[in-house]
This record gives C-alpha cells, structure tokens and sequence, in this order.
C-alpha cells in the first residue's frame, strides 16, 4: 500500500516538474527584431500621352490653311462664251482647256484665237472665253504698260490703279485697295517683295505675282 503511494506522489511529482518547465519556457523573455529601414519609394517617370503634340524642330510652326481653301486644287472664274461659267475648282496643273472643258465648253461661234488653252491655270484668276478686248493671259489687257517704263503685261505697283491691280490673279478690290493704300503710306514700293508688307499677301500669293508686277 505505501509502495503504491510512493508511486503515485512520484508521477504527481513529475507532472508537476514537466509543467513548471513548460511555463518557466512560455514566460522566457524573447529577443525582438528591429524593423528594416523602408526607403522612399521613387516615382516612376509618366509615358507620353498620344495627345501630346510634337515640339517643332525648328523655326515657327506650319500656317494651318483657312477654312474652304485647300492646296490640293486652283480656284478660277471662267465667264464669257461658256456654256456653264462660274468659279470652278480644278486640280493643281489645270490649263486652260480643262477650264473650259469644266464650264460645259464654249458656245457656237465663240472666238477663242487670242486664248491660249494650253496654259496651266493660276489660282484665283480669270478666264475670259469670246469677249472682244480680253487678255489671252492671266493678266487684263487693262493693265498695259503705264508710262513708267514697264513692259507690256507687267503692272507698276508704284502707278497701277485700283481697277489695274484687281485684274491680277488672286487680287481682288479689297486686296487691291490695300495695295495702294501701302504705296500712298510708303512712298511708292522700292521691290516687289514689299507686297509681302501688305495685309493679305503671303508667301504663295507673292510667289504667283512676282513674275507679273515690278516696282
């Protein structure tokens, strides 16, 4: 019987031991690691939107084109002897024969022997088709030399009227005006390439009347 007792006081014991050691583990102090040290994260740089428009190269950018006129095509009148006259828009390179060919041709008994219908086209000229005293070229026979020296067919910037200078292909009366209203201010025009001071003259409308003004 004590030997039985003895037994059991030896496992309470051990029981007791095998806890007190798992309890003295669980309540050990534990080392605890330091966090690492997080940086800044570094943005990554945006990609170009498709809507982001090209610097230019170089020099001011490109002149857009005004709203109707296109560079793909030459705008004439063609009146007189035609069977359909109006302003036709044509293809750059036109002559004169597909002017008239556009307009319907010309009428019966029409005079067409002063017309050169193998001439290209300028844009924004005239053509007159059978009218006694019209210009076989693009410039009105109103506007023959005037006395200052300047060849038949030419126009004086210095001495052309209003009347004069709206014969010219792409000058109209308002154009025309401005013209004469830079001479009086100026004095006159010292070079053709004054005309690119006036309101309303480019680069390509001074271009197609270099060949057909002078000073």
């Amino acid at each position: 019987m004590e030997r039985r007792t003895l037994a059991a006081l030896s496992v309470v014991l051990l029981v007791a031991v095998v806890l007190a050691g798992r309890y003295f583990w669980a309540g050990r102090p534990e080392a605890v690691r330091a966090p690492d040290t997080v940086g800044h994260a570094v943005p990554a740089p945006a990609a170009p939107t498709s809507a982001a428009a090209p610097a230019a190269a170089d020099g001011p950018p490109r002149p857009v084109p005004a709203a109707g006129a296109s560079p793909d095509m030459v705008v004439v009148d063609v009146s007189g002897k035609v069977r359909k006259p109006g302003v036709l828009r044509l293809p750059p390179g036109s002559r004169v024969v597909d002017a008239l060919r556009a307009a319907g041709g010309v009428r019966p008994g029409a005079d067409v022997t002063a017309l050169n219908r193998a001439r290209v086209l300028l844009d924004g000229e005239h053509v007159v088709v059978g009218v006694p005293g019209a210009a076989p070229g693009p410039v009105a026979a109103a506007v023959s030399a005037p006395t200052g020296g300047v060849p038949s067919g030419w126009v004086s910037l210095s001495t052309a009227t209003v009347e004069q200078l709206d014969t010219l292909p792409g000058v109209g009366p308002v154009l025309a005006r401005h013209i004469v209203d830079h001479r009086t201010r100026h004095g006159g025009f010292r070079s053709v390439d004054e005309l690119r001071e006036v309101r309303g003259i480019g680069d390509r409308r001074l271009a197609d009347l270099r060949p057909l003004v002078r000073p």
